[in-house]
C-alpha cells in the first residue's frame, strides 16, 4: 500500500481548507450575537429565530422549492425522452439539429439563456413569474438529464427488452415494466441534478421571474449587495446542513445497496 508523501498530504489540506474553511466561518458566524458579521460578540441562536420570522426570505425559499421541483420533474420527464429518441431512435431527419438543440445550454453562457427567454416571454406576453421561472429552469436543465439518461442507455442490454417484446409486451410496456426500471438510478440522479441547478441558479432567474416571484438566490444576492446580514449567514449554514444530511443519506444507502448486491452474488454463487 502506498503511503501519502508530504506533497500529496499538504496539497490535500490546503485543497480541503480552500473549499470548507470559508463554510465554517460562516458557520460559526451564524451563531455570533452581534449583528456585525465581522465582529464576535458571543455565542447565540437569536438569527435562526429571526430567519424564521422573515416573511421575504420564507416565501422567497418556498417560491425556489416550488419551482425546483416542477421544473426538474419536467426536465427528466422531456430530458428522458430526448435521450431515448437520440439512443434508441438510429438515423432521421434532423438528428444533427436535434442533437445540436439538446446539448446546446451546455456550452451556452447563462446570460445569453436568460437574456433570449426573456425576450421570448416578452414576444408572446407571457408575464414574469414563477411559470417563466419553471419553463427557463426546465430550458437549460433538460440537457444534463438527457447526457445522465443517455449514458446509461448506451450501455443497457437491449436482449432484456427484446425479451419483454417476445413474451407479448407491446413497446410501451417494455420500456415501463423493463427499461425504465433498470435506468432508474439514472433518471433519480438527472432529477437531483436538474433539481440542484434549478435550486442553485441565480443568472437565468434574474431575467425571467418579476416581482411577484422571487428565488431564493435573487433574494440573498440582492440582501447581500446592501450588506451581509447574521440573518444571510444562519440561512446559509441551514442549507448547508441540508445538503450534509442529503449527502450523508445518499452515501449510507449507495452502502448498503452495495453490500446487498455483494451478499446476493455471493449466495447465488455458494447455490451455484
Amino acid at each position: 500500500m502506498n503511503r501519502l508523501s508530504w506533497f500529496n498530504v499538504t496539497s490535500l489540506t490546503l485543497g480541503f481548507a480552500f473549499l470548507y474553511l470559508p463554510m465554517l466561518i460562516l458557520i460559526v458566524y451564524s451563531f455570533n450575537d452581534s449583528k456585525l458579521v465581522t465582529v464576535w460578540a458571543g455565542f447565540s441562536t437569536k438569527w435562526y429565530g429571526e430567519l424564521l420570522q422573515n416573511e421575504a426570505f420564507l416565501d422567497a425559499a418556498w417560491v425556489t422549492l416550488k419551482v425546483a421541483v416542477m421544473s426538474s420533474t419536467l426536465a427528466t420527464i422531456l430530458g428522458t425522452m430526448a435521450a431515448y429518441v437520440l439512443v434508441r431512435g438510429g438515423r432521421f431527419m434532423g438528428r444533427t439539429l436535434f442533437s445540436g438543440m439538446i446539448y446546446a445550454p451546455l456550452v451556452m453562457p447563462e446570460v445569453i439563456t436568460g437574456l433570449s427567454l426573456l425576450l421570448l416571454f416578452i414576444g408572446i406576453g407571457l408575464d414574469r413569474g414563477v411559470l417563466t421561472i419553471v419553463l427557463a429552469h426546465t430550458t437549460f436543465s433538460m440537457c444534463f438529464v438527457s447526457v445522465v439518461v443517455s449514458s446509461r442507455l448506451l450501455t443497457f442490454d437491449r436482449s432484456l427488452e427484446e425479451a419483454a417484446l417476445d413474451l407479448g409486451c407491446s413497446a410501451f410496456e417494455a420500456f415501463r415494466l423493463v427499461t425504465l426500471p433498470i435506468i432508474a438510478p439514472a433518471v433519480i440522479s438527472g432529477w437531483l441534478l436538474a433539481f440542484t441547478l434549478s435550486l442553485d441558479d441565480l443568472v437565468i432567474a434574474s431575467f425571467t421571474a418579476g416581482p411577484s416571484a422571487t428565488t431564493l438566490p435573487i433574494k440573498i444576492f440582492s440582501a447581500v449587495r446592501l450588506g451581509v446580514s447574521p440573518e444571510i449567514n444562519a440561512l446559509s449554514t441551514i442549507m448547508i446542513a441540508i445538503v450534509a444530511v442529503g449527502v450523508i443519506t445518499a452515501s449510507l444507502v449507495t452502502k448498503r445497496n452495495l453490500v446487498r448486491q455483494q451478499q446476493e452474488e455471493r449466495a447465488a454463487a455458494q447455490a451455484g
